[in-house]
C-alpha cells in the first residue's frame, strides 16, 4: 500500500472548505487547492475564514502544468464537473486515487469516461452542515466521508484514503456496500435538499413541522421505489434512518440547494428530480412528487 503524500482539491465551496482546512493543517504544502487566477486573486487578497479562523490555501492554477499527486478529490457542483476534470487534467495521472463528493449517483461514472483512470472509489460527504456565505464558511459538524470500490473490496486504495483521513483527522466510514449506501444518499437529497429549496426552510423547519418532513419522505419514498427495480436496495427503513440524522443538524444550517437558490445560482435539481424522473420513465415507476418539484424548482430559478 503506497503513502498518500500529495493531495489537490478541485471547489472550495462549503463542503471542500471543511475538509480542506484538515488536510491543510496537516500536509502544509503537500496541499495545493486548483481555482482560476480570478478566484486565485480573490482568496489571496482577503482569504477565507472557516469557523472563524482564516485561511489562505496553496493555490495554482489549472494551466501550470505539474507532476500527478497521490490523490485527488473534487468537491464541486454536479453543473461543474466537466470543468473541474479539465482542471484537474495535469494532476491526475495513472496511478492517482480519486475521491468525488459530489451529490448524485453519476459523477464517478464522468469522472472515469474522462481519465479512464482505475482509482475512482466512490465517496460522498454525510451528516455535515456546512454554510458557506461569500468568503466565510461555518458549521457545527463536519459529518464524515463514506466511501469505498464498488466492488467493496478493501483494496491498498481504500486502506491508503484511510491511512490519510486518520493522519489529518477527517472522520470517515469505509461502506460495506457503496452502491447502497450512495443511493442512500441520493434519496435524502432528492427529499430535503429540493423540498427546503422551494419551503426556503432551514433544518429546523423540518425538526418542528411534521407536515414539511412528510412531504420530503413522500420525495424519498419515490426514490426507494426506483431501488426495487435498479436492485440497489433501499427499504422504509432507510427512510426512517434519516430522523435522528436530521435532528442532530443545527436548526439554522441549511442545505446546499437552499444555499445555491438564495444566492441566485443554479441548482443541482437536473440531478435529483431529473434523474429520478428519468428513471422513473426507465422502470415504469410513478414519480409525481419529483415531477412537481422539477417544475417548481426550474420555475424559481427562471424567477430569480
Amino acid at each position: 500500500m503506497k503513502k498518500i503524500e500529495k493531495v489537490t482539491l478541485v471547489g472550495l465551496g462549503a463542503i471542500g472548505a471543511a475538509y480542506g482546512s484538515l488536510l491543510h493543517d496537516s500536509l502544509q504544502d503537500s496541499f495545493q487547492l486548483v481555482a482560476s487566477e480570478q478566484r486565485i486573486n480573490k482568496y489571496q487578497k482577503n482569504g477565507i475564514k472557516i469557523n472563524d479562523e482564516g485561511y489562505h490555501f496553496n493555490y495554482i492554477s489549472p494551466e501550470t502544468k505539474v507532476e500527478p499527486v497521490d490523490l485527488v478529490i473534487f468537491a464541486v457542483k454536479n453543473a461543474e464537473l466537466r470543468q473541474a476534470i479539465e482542471d484537474a487534467k495535469y494532476h491526475v495521472g495513472p496511478d492517482t486515487i480519486i475521491l468525488s463528493l459530489l451529490n448524485g449517483i453519476s459523477s464517478e461514472e464522468t469522472i472515469y469516461e474522462a481519465y479512464e483512470n482505475e482509482h475512482v472509489l466512490y465517496s460522498m460527504s454525510v451528516e455535515i452542515d456546512a454554510l458557506r456565505t461569500g468568503l466565510d464558511v461555518r458549521f457545527s459538524t463536519r459529518g464524515r466521508i463514506e466511501y469505498g470500490e464498488k466492488n467493496n473490496q478493501l483494496s491498498n486504495d481504500v486502506l491508503a484514503v484511510k491511512e490519510l483521513f486518520d493522519r489529518v483527522g477527517i472522520d470517515y466510514k469505509i461502506s460495506d456496500n457503496i452502491t447502497h449506501t450512495m443511493w442512500w444518499k441520493f434519496m435524502i437529497n432528492v427529499g430535503v435538499n429540493q423540498t427546503s429549496a422551494v419551503l426556503k426552510a432551514p433544518y429546523g423547519v423540518f425538526q418542528t413541522l411534521p407536515m414539511a418532513y412528510e412531504w420530503m419522505e413522500s420525495a424519498m419514498r419515490e426514490v426507494v421505489a426506483l431501488s426495487e427495480k435498479a436492485g440497489t436496495g433501499l427499504t422504509e427503513e432507510d427512510v426512517k434512518k434519516f430522523w435522528p440524522i436530521i435532528n442532530k443538524l443545527s436548526p439554522n444550517g441549511k442545505t446546499s440547494m437552499l444555499q445555491d437558490m438564495e444566492a441566485g445560482r443554479k441548482t443541482e435539481v437536473e440531478y435529483f428530480a431529473g434523474k429520478v424522473c428519468e428513471l422513473g420513465k426507465k422502470y415504469g415507476v410513478p414519480t409525481p412528487i419529483n415531477e412537481q418539484l422539477y417544475k417548481v424548482i426550474r420555475i424559481m430559478e427562471e424567477m430569480g
